[in-house]
């Protein structure tokens, strides 16, 4: 199973604002994107940039509180497949890590979990459902 580091995701207090401070650094993002509560662009290279409102982080995970030391950068892997999430899930958490999220199939198409890095850093797997 082949996992590839390919979604950088921040977590924004005010989508507008990030998005202006974003665009100002090149990163294309649509037309009106200011009224959503995710957005996404290329980075190239096949790495995207994904910014969620805190609204739309609580509509799957109701207990998130936004960090006050940081926090809100989210790494995320493809694992391809909804079992390749589930199996390195568990070889995570059997590892020691923390499991933030277990395995879920996600509303938006995705089988999804979420572990914590060392440090604390949420780091998403996921996989497209069939």
């Amino acid at each position: 199973m082949a996992i590839r580091l390919n979604v950088i995701g921040i977590v924004v207090t005010d989508m507008a604002a990030s998005l202006k401070f974003y665009r100002r650094l090149g990163v294309e993002f649509a037309e009106e994107a200011e009224r959503e509560p995710h957005v996404d662009a290329e980075l190239g290279g096949g790495v995207r940039l994904l910014l969620d409102t805190e609204e739309t982080i609580r509509s799957f995970h109701p207990d998130w509180q936004a960090g006050t030391e940081g926090g809100r950068i989210g790494l995320a892997c493809d694992c391809g497949s909804a079992a390749g999430v589930d199996a390195k899930f568990e070889e995570l958490v059997g590892a020691g890590y923390h499991g933030e999220l277990k395995p879920f199939d996600a509303f938006w198409g995705q089988r999804y979990a979420t572990v914590r890095d060392p440090d604390g850093n949420g780091v998403d797997l996921y996989a497209a459902l069939a």
